[in-house]
């Protein structure tokens, strides 16, 4: 089969999971393992983090509604503290993987579930971060966040949208993601989608589909 486009998540693929991020932040308040997964996972369509990566709630009644539903299940953690951890480490290899795929004509998309804090797409707390972050956007050909199309994965419309903006069909696309829930629509589309546990492991996938060899990459 023929791919001629890949479509990446942002965070947890291009950048390091913020779930290592929230589980430093556990450790140290002395918090269940994964606890923040929990909540954002309990009522998931309809939770204070669905809301707000459809940007339906601003940051501050995030901060205050993460806080009522981690109480419901029995520890104390405000939003804020959340959203503090959101912008991962970026994967220097990942971004060359990306100039590699512009290189051999390979169209490129991004769909990244976000919110409205820190600085553009990527969440960065800093303005340098921020910078790159943009560096590493603009190789996209199209990029769709949900806290601006209203939108979230695992919704299918989403992926839809990329393929419509991008002019192709989804059997031509590789889709590459840190969470399974989130590949299962771009598989049922008829994507070939790979779920990422590693840059390394991400990397290996994508060049035995594109018959690839691409650089080390850490995390």
């Amino acid at each position: 089969m023929a791919f001629n486009t890949v479509i990446f998540d942002f965070g947890g693929v291009i950048t390091s999971s913020p779930f290592e991020a929230f589980n430093r932040m556990e450790a140290e308040r002395g918090l269940p393992r994964d606890f923040v997964r929990k909540v954002n996972s309990t009522d998931p369509d309809n939770n204070a983090w669905a809301k707000f990566e459809r940007a339906e709630i601003d940051a501050e009644m995030f901060d205050a509604l993460f806080r009522q539903e981690a109480e419901t299940l029995g520890h104390s953690l405000d939003g804020a503290s959340v959203i503090a951890c959101l912008a991962g480490d970026i994967r220097p290899a990942m971004v060359a993987a990306l100039d590699q795929l512009k290189r051999e004509g390979l169209a490129l998309g991004c769909i990244t579930n976000n919110v409205r804090a820190g600085h553009g797409a990527g969440m960065a707390a800093d303005g340098d971060k921020a910078r790159a972050v943009e560096s590493i956007m603009a190789r996209f050909d199209h990029v769709i966040e949900s806290s601006k199309a209203g939108v979230r994965k695992p919704d299918p419309r989403i992926y839809e949208m990329m393929c419509a903006a991008l002019a192709v069909e989804p059997s031509a696309c590789i889709y590459l993601d840190d969470l399974g829930i989130n590949c299962k629509p771009a598989a049922q589309l008829g994507m070939a989608a790979i779920k990422v546990t590693s840059g390394e492991q991400a990397l290996d996938e994508l060049g035995a589909l594109l018959a690839l060899t691409f650089g080390p990459v850490g995390g």
